[in-house]
């Protein structure tokens, strides 16, 4: 199992960032922890051992990463895998064939096509929700729920959940509160604070940062959460290289760093969008206009870089997407370069067309993901493409 140093919880965010779950290698002093690469290790005797005894089960370097990410959830346990949807596969093997999961309607594509085309295929069932109403969550909770699984905000409609009354909902029904963090990162928003059981990363995106690995995580303040957790990821074996590891580790120390740039470019460029093609056209938390902008400021201490703007069609975003120069057409999210995408076409296509437009979700739709670039250029960039 898992566990920080209890004093890694009481610094503040860019220390933890920086050191948390970390010491100075032993042998030579290394300030950086070192890439342990290597499958299995050396046993002393029979059941003597260091510690460790196959690298799927346990790595130094992996456990650095999970002992650092821990700390800046303010969790107690960490656990990383060889994806965010490894993560999230894991995650679900907690439940068994006959459990219900109350998810939210406009999760990423690959969530949906996950629950939808192999775990119901296991006996699971799911129904999704808008989780924006609480009301809604709560209506379909029933005596089989064993989870709540939300995204907020979510990918790439921008809608929020109120984690505090997610979480009581949780509570009352006696299932668990299951949070992805992606887009938020724990920068800006720490869903543990609100009563979540579980939070998750695909660590690919911010918490990496460099667009240079894959990799997810899942973090918990659950002493038996984290058992059967630690349980699945020796026995599933979805775990990540240590070079992964340690790139992404890499990636936490300037975590707070970038996403304080993400955020600054994000607000900038959206409220220019708002004042281009109108503020109902743009979906970002941290605009005014938007319908849960209170709720963003309650539960986030920044909005980021994530931002929609639908254009109408297909052909529209099309034209747009071909124009751009300093934005790159490409999947994914949170790096230091700004990337645009067509969520319809890529991210979500996995989402069946008719689901897309029950949704909002239209072929007009663009997502972008703000870099840390000056921001100058990026709006530029956007004002020649949108012509």
């Amino acid at each position: 199992m898992t566990r920080i140093f209890d004093s890694d919880l009481e610094s503040g965010f860019a220390t933890r960032a920086i050191h948390a779950g970390q010491r100075p290698e032993p042998l030579a002093g290394a300030i950086m922890t070192p890439v342990y690469l290597t499958s299995t290790y050396v046993q002393t005797g029979l059941g003597e051992n260091k510690g460790y005894e196959y690298a799927r089960g346990k790595n130094p370097t992996r456990e650095a990463l999970e002992r650092n990410v821990a700390a800046l959830e303010g969790a107690r346990h960490g656990f990383a895998f060889s994806s965010g949807m490894g993560c999230l596969d894991s995650i679900m093997k907690l439940f068994s064939a006959g459990d219900h999961i109350v998810c939210g309607e406009s999760v990423y594509g690959g969530t949906f096509r996950l629950f939808d085309k192999i775990l119901t295929r296991m006996g699971m069932s799911f129904s999704f929700v808008d989780t924006r109403d609480p009301n809604r969550i709560s209506e379909a909770v029933t005596a089989a729920t064993r989870a709540i699984l939300v995204e907020t905000p979510t990918n790439p409609l921008m809608r929020l959940t109120d984690l505090a009354a997610a979480a009581s909902i949780a509570r009352d029904a006696g299932c668990v509160l299951i949070v992805d963090n992606t887009f938020a990162s724990p920068y800006f928003q720490r869903p543990l604070e609100f009563g979540a059981s579980i939070v998750y990363h695909s660590t690919t995106k911010y918490l990496n940062g460099h667009s240079d690995m894959i990799g997810g995580i899942a973090v918990t303040n659950d002493d038996s959460l984290a058992e059967r957790l630690q349980f699945i990821v020796n026995a599933a074996g979805a775990v990540p290289g240590p070079f992964d590891c340690w790139l992404a580790l890499r990636g936490t120390k300037t975590l707070h760093l970038r996403m304080e740039r993400h955020d600054s470019n994000g607000r900038a460029i959206a409220q220019w969008l708002a004042e281009r093609v109108g503020d109902d056209k743009v979906l970002y938390p941290g605009l005014p206009s938007h319908p849960q902008h209170e709720l963003a400021k309650r539960q986030m201490s920044g909005f980021g870089g994530m931002i929609s703007v639908e254009l109408g069609t297909r052909e529209r975003a099309d034209a747009v997407l071909r124009k751009v120069k300093v934005f790159s057409l490409a999947e994914s999210l949170g790096g230091v370069e700004s990337l645009i995408s067509n969520p319809a076409s890529m991210t979500h296509a996995s989402v069946p067309a008719e689901r897309r437009r029950e949704l909002g979700l239209s072929d007009g739709l663009v997502r972008l993901s703000c870099g840390v670039e000056d921001v100058g250029d990026l709006i530029a960039d956007l004002d020649q493409a949108l012509g």
